[in-house]
């Protein structure tokens, strides 16, 4: 009995109950893992310098009315000091609801989301379908494979200026067609045609990574599984449907999120074939750019608040993205 009594007030001791600070608790996790700290102390300085700093630096310049008239500078050996002041919210709300808005952010924003669904759409279906071929067994499937991936590992701006010759009023897209009697559009100059050749052009150079991707989550599905539906009288169909859908459904997830969020951002196609031209087919990051880097003056402000707002877009997205799979995973097992 008095061993119990002794365990009992032993068990509520304040030395026992006593917890180490939170000093206390660094000190120890440095002494016992010094060398993994040591090994991501790099990493995590390089990405403080080149993410965190900028990342900060711009959700600053977005509460300021930054331009460049304002911003501290230097000209010959006179040094002007910053003369912006702070503004609050005053961008954000200029830019979602301020006159003008709709041409200024909400035609860019649908622009946007219209661009990204259309080209991961056809990124996914394209590069599925090719995949689905390579996976076969083909004569010259090798050679195949190389040619189908020249347009992905071929630099963005080689592409792109290639596509811009060809898509010219003299370029051989719009000859082909005059031999064909058919319209000659204005690729680069009307509005609509301008948009169906950045959808092509990004899907030329999109397809490959999706495919190659797919292929690998092809080549990883049991034979076994294909076998044992096609003696159980499965069509084509209902293998693609009930087999090879549900094996590529991780990577499937995991390429389509990829591809949004590169879509969404893809600041190359539409510059180097366009510049700061052709205001009707300006992604937001690209629009963000012609603000910051392509006017005069250079409205760093509305620039920045166009990027937060962008970062904000991708991840709340990608937050309801993941939910959705996990609901869908939890349904399905």
């Amino acid at each position: 009995m008095s061993v119990a009594v002794q365990g009992a007030t032993g068990k509520g001791s304040p030395e026992r109950d006593q917890r180490p600070g939170l000093l206390e608790r660094l000190k120890r996790s440095y002494a016992k893992h010094w060398y993994a700290y040591a090994m991501i102390a790099p990493v995590v300085l390089v990405l403080g310098a080149l993410v965190l700093y900028p990342l900060v630096e711009g959700i600053w310049l977005t509460l300021t009315d930054a331009n460049s008239l304002n911003v501290a500078r230097k000209i010959g050996v006179n040094e002007i000091p910053a003369s912006y002041d702070f503004v609050g919210f005053r961008n954000y709300a200029d830019i979602l609801w301020g006159p003008g808005s709709y041409d200024r952010f909400w035609s860019h924003f649908v622009w946007t989301i219209a661009w990204t669904a259309i080209c991961v759409f056809l990124h996914y279906t394209i590069g599925l379908g090719l995949a689905l071929l390579l996976n076969k067994k083909l004569r010259g499937r090798a050679v195949y494979r190389m040619l189908l991936i020249l347009p992905w590992a071929v630099p963005t701006f080689v592409t792109v200026f290639s596509w811009r010759l060809m898509l010219s009023d003299g370029g051989v897209v719009n000859t082909v067609l005059s031999a064909l009697h058919l319209p000659e559009p204005g690729w680069l100059t009307d509005p609509w045609a301008q948009k169906v050749a950045a959808i092509t052009v990004n899907t030329w150079a999109g397809v490959p990574f999706m495919m190659i991707s797919l292929l690998g989550g092809l080549q990883s599905i049991p034979a076994e599984l294909y076998e044992a539906a096609e003696m159980d009288g499965a069509t084509p169909w209902q293998r693609f449907r009930y087999v090879t859908l549900p094996g590529l459904r991780t990577v499937s997830s995991t390429v389509v999120l990829l591809g949004v969020i590169w879509t969404f951002n893809q600041f190359n196609v539409i510059f180097l074939l366009f510049g700061t031209g052709a205001p009707d087919a300006q992604l937001l990051v690209t629009w963000a750019y012609r603000l910051g880097f392509g006017q005069i003056p250079r409205d760093y402000a509305q620039s920045a608040a166009y990027g937060v707002i962008l970062l904000s877009i991708l991840i709340v997205f990608t937050a309801f993205y993941r939910r959705w799979l996990a609901r869908n995973e939890q349904a399905n097992g």
